[in-house]
């Protein structure tokens, strides 16, 4: 019997492979191609692990380890790596978990319990173990089975988070990895075999230990791990109010909002972020002679909220703030600079017009009155509506933009009267202890909402704007985090399920067959995880209501 082909076509190339050729054979074919590992494939638009077969003319897309779908396959496939060799030098019964916590730059923090302690001695036969297993290039192993069977299988395996995870999902299907008899969960496809996870390292930090991992932009080196101590602090002191809270995942979520105790929860987590914001106001007020308050933090951060918020804090310590949007400074449209797709770069420092700036705070904090621009962004120009300003002995200014910690854009103003303010949505939440959720899923959500709400702009389009965004934060916004005099975040606890119930509808509606449909399939994954409820329980003066609507703020 004569064994059926099937036509591949990957770019401008056709060939014929036998009928159930694997997408990983078929990639060997064609790596020579790409500077990067392959790890993943699209086939006819559909992402696919690169065991599956091809069983009918296709085209496929090949996925490298530089893309965002393929850095976040390496990624689970190296915390799964690492749990096979904690777990295999500790041994099972020594280990009482093992946790990804949050990201730290290039690397990933872990925090460890069981009965021996962690060393550098231990960390370094870890590490062994794993350059082991990648050099043997142990195959990554995939089965389904039932939910409630998998409820069972993690409740024998101690992975509580997990098992109560599971008691929510409405699936009856769970895929479980196996790494050399290591079985566990993962939101996500996987890489094929151990052998493309080469780029990695293991040291201690703090009381855990951290995974570093390569760039997305720089998949095949690995650069040394940069510590970030105010993100650090920051991220640990969010994890420290989830752990005081009871929620450290979805499944403990979950379990309040089910126990009817989704209030509380709301309430405790707006006082403790508004006691926050009070702390930061008080910082300032006993700093002496801050000026200018700068404010700057990515995309959907809750920048515009925080700044009323910030601002009402700081009349009630006897400071009277203005607001300034360095927005309202771009230079005409036509003088704009342009990226090298030859579109305008909002996003540039060069956008603002920096000298009209720098001379107007000059003035105003020599005590001259100043006719502040409005940006008229249909027109394309400034306008001067006599929005005139004069500081008293008290008076200071709230300036918020993506540029405000970058002392490029102040650069006239002394640095002993500015006090810089980093914020961002830092997402504490992970969905079980190997699971975490990226702070970007939780901002991305958010920009929907709010932009479907507001501009009339379609899931798809967000999605397809975020690679965008993204690169404009990596250039214009975290190189400068670190210099801030206090980082806040952003994120609350219980957001995600209350998101839930505006960003399913929207991502619904992508067209199947667009490019950003499968992101758009995995957000909707992502949300099947939360118990949804309705938002009536959030205050009006909450982050959350300014991409939700119904904010107390005009904004």
């Amino acid at each position: 019997m004569v064994e059926s082909n099937v036509k591949v076509t990957v770019g401008d190339v056709v060939r014929e492979y036998p009928m159930d050729t694997s997408l990983l054979d078929i990639s060997r074919d064609f790596q020579k191609d790409y500077k990067d590992d392959i790890i993943l494939a699209f086939v006819d638009n559909k992402l696919r692990e690169l065991f599956k077969t091809v069983k009918k003319d296709c085209t496929i897309k090949f996925v490298t380890t530089s893309d965002d779908a393929g850095h976040k396959t390496y990624m689970r496939g190296m915390i799964l790596v690492m749990l096979k060799a904690f777990y295999s030098e500790f041994g099972a019964e020594n280990v009482e978990k093992v946790s990804v916590e949050y990201s730290i730059g290039n690397a990933l923090y872990c925090d460890y319990s069981g009965k021996e302690p962690l060393s550098e001695e231990k960390i370094q036969r870890v590490k062994e173990r794993m350059q082991d297993y990648v050099k043997r290039d142990i195959p990554f192993m995939k089965r389904s089975i039932g939910t409630d069977d998998a409820i069972e299988l993690f409740r024998f395996y101690r992975m509580y988070d997990k098992e109560k995870l599971f008691r929510y999902r409405r699936v009856s299907k769970a895929n479980i990895y196996n790494l050399d008899g290591f079985e566990d969960y993962y939101y996500g496809y996987m890489p094929p075999s151990c052998g493309m996870l080469k780029y990695f390292d293991l040291k201690l930090y703090d009381k855990g230990f951290l995974l570093i991992l390569p760039r997305k932009s720089s998949p095949s080196h690995l650069q040394p791990f940069v510590p970030q101590e105010k993100l650090f602090h920051t991220l640990k002191e969010s994890n420290q109010w989830i752990k005081m809270m009871g929620v450290e995942n979805v499944g403990s979520l979950n379990d309040i909002i089910a126990q009817g105790k989704m209030n509380d929860l709301i309430l405790v987590q707006e006082a403790l972020q508004e006691k926050k914001i009070s702390d930061i106001a008080e910082a300032i007020k006993e700093a002496g002679g801050k000026r200018f308050i700068m404010i700057a933090g990515p995309s959907s951060s809750g920048k515009t909220t925080f700044s009323h918020r910030l601002s009402i804090q700081l009349r009630a310590h006897g400071l009277n703030p203005t607001p300034i949007a360095v927005d309202n400074y771009f230079v005409e449209r036509k003088k704009t600079p342009k990226d090298p797709n030859g579109n305008y770069d909002f996003e540039s420092l060069y956008a603002i017009d920096l000298e009209q700036f720098n001379n107007d705070m000059k003035d105003l904090m020599n005590g001259k009155t100043v006719d502040l621009p409005l940006f008229n962004f249909i027109s394309g120009k400034r306008e001067y509506k006599g929005n005139y300003l004069t500081l008293g002995k008290d008076d200071i200014l709230v300036i918020e933009g993506i540029h405000a910690l970058n002392d490029a854009l102040s650069y006239s103003l002394p640095r002993e009267s500015k006090y810089k303010i980093y914020i961002s949505a830092l997402t504490q939440l992970n969905i079980d202890e190997h699971n975490r959720i990226p702070t970007t899923d939780g901002r991305l959500i958010r920009r929907m909402v709010r932009d479907a709400r507001t501009r009339g702009t379609s899931a798809q389009t967000t999605i397809s704007m975020w690679p965008s965004v993204r690169r404009g934060e990596e250039e214009n916004i975290f190189p400068f985090q670190e210099d801030a005099d206090v980082m806040f975040n952003s994120a609350l606890i219980y957001e995600l399920a209350i998101l839930k119930q505006y960003a399913e509808p929207i991502l619904f509606g992508i067209d199947r067959n667009s490019d950003e449909y499968v992101e758009a399939k995995r957000l909707l994954k992502f949300l099947d995880y939360f118990v949804g409820v309705p938002s009536d329980a959030v205050p009006k003066n909450s982050i959350l209501k300014e991409f939700i609507g119904g904010s107390c703020f005009h904004i």
